[in-house]
């Protein structure tokens, strides 16, 4: 029933904002492009296609989101093209009808050519794309269920049926209250079900439906609202009182608001509204993150650097790549903020993506105090009701704001002026799993040349790729370098003190912290300061091991050590994976010799936090990790309680570098930067400089002078060098000189190709298969087969193939769905374009 040889580069036929009028004799079908698995495989020139037939009062336009029957499901679909009569080698009859419109006007013509170019792109089917472009809930499909019909049932009715599968269905489904699962649930629990599901049915004891697809809805509040002042109508005393209640809050209010306000009840109500005097309906109520009060914030006075910078923004007509390279504390946000404000006032949107969402309640903060409520914020902790609210809130086409992680530079923006990548150079904004594997930094380039708009790339620490493309534009390219040299106020950045964790080994100290740090923190509490202590990893310690026979307690489902995790006073020691969450409680003796003798190693931030506050007692601590941070809010929640002056210490790990600006931090603490450093990744020393040069930037951006420590036993490190001076352009010259010489990106481009399976012996032998087709071609350098650096994780035992090759000349690449189909289905096979990780 589908349609082969469509390209879909040239399906849309619709002007942006035109609907089509169907009529009985014109434009009666469209094609589908349907979301289920194994409808939509890619074929030599698209993907496949599913006609359905148009009911007679249906509007329909290419680019809505459909709900068609798909075999014995309801499913979820993109409408690509309305035609005018059915395929030639289809029955008319046999084209099943659309079943609703489920979301309109969503996909104009820019807009699906970069779903399209990202699906290309990343070797990714095009309806994945559109999944991960939509809030949860607009796609999905159907489920057959069966529901219990009580009062149908007698007595000891269980000893009726002759069915062993029907009894045990009954007694599953008198189990619930309900009395209803799906028939995919009892598939997996009783042998037989088909027969001992006729049974039930055919004695009415319970029925058989299908749940349809649960899409988002718009949530709705009854309002009350003043029609008429009751001046000529027969009232008594108590209902002009009410009407005078409601005609002093402003003629309107929430039904349970007023009910209260007013202490009356519903009935009442009615006999106003009956009267014509008042009228309560349904109003949507807009689900949005809800942010403190704020005061209204004003423009700041610029130095000649960011008057500078925002000079060459505002000039900007049409597309441009600009990398606003500016040192910590130098004013990158209120760039932002003034290069936004005229857009608005011209009827325009931006968008503005941060790498976490830990960052965004203090951006946000700060925007919406310069904007009000025209900013949005969109990203993967709302719930699914605020994401479709916001999500509906950009379709409007209302000059807005939108603030968000990754995925929301796929926010549906009609007429976008302006998209910024703050803290650009950060991996977060790739996507390594699901597919696709999409950076958002490359989704934002096509995405502003599409919408004809500039790109601003802001960051401390430029990643590499954005440093050379900027940098090495020929004259006239719509690229430009901007740079903020100097901090407001002029500012001086924090001295770096490097500590040798060597020498003061040698000297007796035996402390996870320095003499100079504990010094410093030391005086913390005295001058009444405040400080950040960054520390690699989260828990308590990263290994348990046994001090007699040395065995070191490991996850049973990955090749990784277990890391202890102390929850509370008196609670349960806790080893926790990291990889796939496996927990258990801490021995009391070793599993391989039985000694009593097993010793915490390494240090996380429960380890820091408990010896702080052995070393410390009179230090307020707030521990700020992926562990403390688990809840709704509580990003904000800990940075308000810090920002307070409630605590004088913030530990944490790599969120605690991401453009977090509190005034009052005088201190940086490293406790151990060689685990940034070690790592078997060409691109750790570009990670370690940066996070290193960022966490140090946190200091001294308010009155008092700020100090960073870095404890290291590997002081003689480039990295550390360049950090120690704050030197970005040493450190990039060096690093690239480095990547050109081995053909590494920027120089080169990489395609990593990732296999799992629970099967060690079959993804090793694939990924050996796959590498020898692929090792026919002279166009590329192929990498592997090897094991990943952590050879199984959640039991799944994982292969890597790295395909390298330069960018300036793109080489016949393989064909994708051909190396699909060596892959045995126990095998998954994960295509990486342009990878970060290659651990």
């Amino acid at each position: 029933m589908y349609i082969n040889d469509v390209n879909l580069s040239h399906v849309m036929v619709a002007e942006p904002g035109e609907s089509y009028q169907l009529s009985a004799s014109v434009n009666r079908w469209v094609e589908v492009l349907v979301d289920c698995p194994g409808a939509s495989m890619k074929l030599e020139k698209g993907e496949k296609l599913y006609p359905y037939r148009l009911p007679a009062k249906l509007e329909v336009k290419p680019g809505d989101i459909l709900s068609v029957p798909f075999g014995s499901q309801q499913v979820g679909g993109v409408a690509i093209r309305i035609l005018a009569k059915p395929p030639a080698d289809l029955a008319p009859e046999k084209i099943r009808e659309v079943e609703d419109v489920i979301q309109r006007d969503f996909i104009g013509d820019s807009y699906f050519t970069l779903l399209e170019r990202v699906s290309k792109y990343y070797y990714t089917q095009l309806i994945q794309v559109i999944r991960i472009a939509l809030p949860p809930g607009l796609l999905g499909r159907s489920q057959h269920r069966i529901r219990l019909k009580r009062e149908n049932i007698p007595n000891g009715a269980i000893q009726f049926l002759g069915s062993a599968a029907a009894r045990q269905i009954l007694k599953i489904l008198q189990s619930q209250v309900d009395g209803d699962y799906s028939f995919k649930f009892l598939k997996r629990q009783i042998q037989g079900f088909d027969y001992g599901k006729k049974q039930l049915l055919e004695r009415n004891w319970a029925e058989s439906y299908v749940e349809l697809l649960r899409y988002s809805q718009p949530q709705t509040k009854p309002v009350v609202t003043l029609v008429a002042d009751g001046s000529y109508i027969d009232l008594n005393k108590r209902q002009r009182e009410i009407l005078k209640v409601l005609r002093d809050c402003g003629g309107e209010l929430w039904l349970n608001e007023f009910l209260q306000i007013c202490k009356t009840t519903t009935p009442t109500l009615k006999g106003l509204e009956e009267k014509g005097c008042i009228v309560i309906e349904e109003r949507e109520v807009l689900r949005r993150e809800q942010g403190p009060a704020l005061a209204k914030d004003q423009p700041k006075s610029l130095n000649a650097a960011q008057a500078s910078a925002l000079a060459t923004i505002q000039t900007l007509d049409g597309f441009a790549q600009v990398l606003l390279h500016g040192v910590t504390g130098s004013g990158k946000t209120e760039v932002y903020l003034q290069a936004i404000a005229p857009l608005l006032n011209q009827g325009k949107s931006a968008l503005v993506l941060v790498p976490e969402i830990g960052l965004t309640p203090q951006l946000t903060d700060r925007f919406r105090a310069r904007f009000g409520n025209k900013v949005n914020v969109y990203h993967s902790a709302l719930s699914d009701g605020e994401r479709y609210d916001t999500w509906r809130q950009m379709l409007t086409g209302e000059p807005q704001v939108v603030i968000g992680t990754r995925s929301a530079v796929f926010a549906p923006l009609p007429n976008l002026g302006l998209i910024i990548l703050d803290e650009e150079h950060d991996s977060s904004f790739k996507q390594d799993s699901p597919i696709p594997t999409y950076h958002a930094r490359t989704v934002a380039q096509w995405r502003a040349e599409l919408e004809n708009c500039p790109l601003l790339l802001g960051s401390a620490t430029p990643s590499l790729e954005s440093w050379v493309s900027v940098r090495s534009q020929e004259e006239g390219a719509r690229s430009y370098y901007l740079s903020l040299p100097e901090r407001i106020n002029s500012r001086p950045l924090p001295p770096v003190e490097i500590v040798d964790m060597r020498q003061e080994l040698q000297q007796g100290n035996r402390s996870i912290f320095s003499r100079s740090l504990q010094e410093a923190l030391q005086q913390l509490q005295e001058r009444k300061q405040q400080g950040i202590l960054f520390i690699h990893r989260r828990g308590h310690s990263t290994f348990v091991s046994c001090r007699s026979c040395g065995y070191v307690l490991e996850c049973p489902y990955c090749d990784v050590s277990l890391a202890y995790h102390h929850t509370e006073e008196k609670a349960p020691e806790l080893l926790r994976c990291h990889y796939c969450n496996y927990a258990r409680s801490h021995p009391k003796f070793c599993p391989d010799c039985s000694s009593p003798y097993l010793k915490f190693f390494g240090s996380g931030t429960q380890r820091v936090t408990q010896e702080l506050a052995r070393q410390f007692p009179e230090l307020r601590l707030i521990r700020f990790d992926s562990d403390t941070t688990r809840n709704k809010g509580s990003h904000r929640t800990l940075l308000t309680q810090f920002a307070n002056g409630e605590a004088d210490l913030l530990v944490g790990t790599q969120m605690l570098t991401k453009g977090l600006d509190l005034p009052q931090v005088t201190l940086v603490g490293v406790v151990a930067a060689d685990g940034l450093l070690n790592l078997s990744d060409y691109r750790a020393s570009e990670r370690a400089f940066q996070t290193l040069t960022q966490v140090a930037g946190r200091a001294g951006r308010g009155d008092d002078p700020g100090r960073v420590i870095v404890q290291t036993y590997t002081t003689e490190h480039q990295v550390i060098a360049a950090v120690r001076s704050h030197d970005y352009h040493s450190f990039s010259q060096a690093e690239l000189e480095q990547r050109q010489a081995l053909n590494y990106p920027p120089y080169g481009r990489l395609i990593l190709l990732r296999l799992s399976s629970l099967d060690p012996i079959q993804v090793q032998n694939t990924a050996q298969i796959i590498a020898t087709t692929l090792s026919t071609e002279e166009e590329f350098e192929i990498l592997g087969p090897a094991p990943a650096s952590i050879l199984r994780v959640a039991n799944r035992y994982r292969w890597q193939i790295l395909i390298k090759f330069a960018p300036d000349a793109l080489p016949q690449l393989p064909d994708w769905e051909e190396v699909r189909d060596i892959c045995p289905q126990s095998v998954s096979l994960t295509i990486d374009v342009d990878p970060l990780n290659i651990m």
